[in-house]
């Protein structure tokens, strides 16, 4: 009953957020030089023309009424018409979204599982010329910007070394039975193993350029809380009494160290849906983030809010599933 409430009571919180980020948005797009109508219609257009879509846009409504009709739609999950593809915005969202989905889970499954794995052999060799080796690559790792190390992975493995494609999801022409939207798990239901191979390897550089940052944060946190961790009295405990050290560090000092490396990961995935906007320009990876590029080059506002929207929801979410993983993490922290 505990976790319900709790549930509820973040639900609750979640609305003015909402709200909050979308008023934020809204008054930006509006604010962006440029008009959609010149965009739809050229410099040319007569102004009985434009007159004629503005109106149709709902452009010439003052602007709390354009941000209330667009807010009563959202909430039902209509977002309006593209601007410039003149297709709903939801199904274009849709369309896009499993390609962000995919390339930030892979992102933040490298970064956790490196990030983790590192993080505690540095705090295992505290002082160590291996410790401050791996300090200092995750240092670089934070300072290094996402496009200019895409960019660097592109040079080195695709054009030096033709190990790897430059952009996309798969070959050109290949057919492909999209169900899901997730090409990984797309090219395993139709049998065909090769293609997902092919899925896989043009997924390699996008993720690993993406995962950077995070990586890095994963690294700097495990070490910091590994190192609180192993001066417990209960670790010291456990050495005394002779049991092996992998069980010692793995059994249980790093469950106890994982809260705050749990939290950083439920935040660096959160970014990395945002964070993905520059990744995909980078790698033409078909995503939200570069459809959202696209629509603030185009001045498709309804695009830009929908798109917002989306992502502004998933933080929120994600960060729930991260508060309520503390307590399996950590049997003292209740929803009470």
């Amino acid at each position: 009953m505990g976790l319900l409430r709790y549930l509820i009571k973040r639900i609750v919180l979640m609305i003015p957020t909402i709200i909050g980020v979308t008023i934020i948005v809204f008054l930006l797009v509006h604010f962006i030089p440029g008009d959609p109508v010149d965009v739809m219609l050229g410099e040319k257009a007569t102004e009985a023309a434009r007159q004629a879509l503005t109106e149709r846009l709902g452009l010439d409504q003052p602007m709390y009424l354009q941000y209330w009709n667009w807010l009563t739609h959202a909430l039902k999950g209509d977002f309006g018409i593209s601007v410039q593809s003149r297709i709903p915005v939801t199904e274009a969202i849709l369309e896009r979204l499993p390609a962000t989905i995919e390339l930030t889970l892979t992102a933040t499954i490298i970064a956790t599982l490196i990030g983790i794995i590192v993080g505690v052999s540095a705090a295992c060799h505290h002082n160590s010329k291996y410790d401050h080796m791996l300090v200092t690559f995750s240092l670089v790792g934070v300072s290094i910007p996402i496009f200019w190390l895409g960019i660097m992975l592109i040079f080195l493995f695709a054009a030096v070394l033709g190990w790897l494609p430059v952009s996309g999801r798969i070959p050109m022409g290949s057919g492909i039975d999209e169900v899901t939207g997730f090409y990984l798990i797309d090219t395993l239901l139709q049998g065909d193993f090769e293609l997902f191979l092919e899925s896989v390897r043009y997924l390699i550089l996008p993720a690993l350029s993406l995962a950077t940052i995070p990586l890095s944060q994963i690294v700097r946190v495990t070490r910091s809380s590994m190192l609180d961790v192993l001066s417990e009295d209960y670790v010291r405990t456990a050495r005394a009494k002779g049991l092996p050290n992998k069980a010692i560090i793995y059994k249980h000092a790093l469950k106890n160290a994982l809260i705050p490396v749990v939290t950083v990961i439920g935040l660096q995935m959160g970014k990395l849906l945002a964070g993905a906007i520059l990744t995909e320009t980078v790698f033409s990876w078909p995503g939200t983030g570069r459809l959202l590029i696209q629509a603030i080059s185009n001045r498709d506002y309804p695009m830009v809010q929908g798109i917002v929207f989306i992502l502004a929801f998933a933080f929120i979410i994600v960060n729930i599933i991260v508060d309520m993983l503390y307590a399996k993490l950590d049997p003292r922290i209740t929803f009470e």
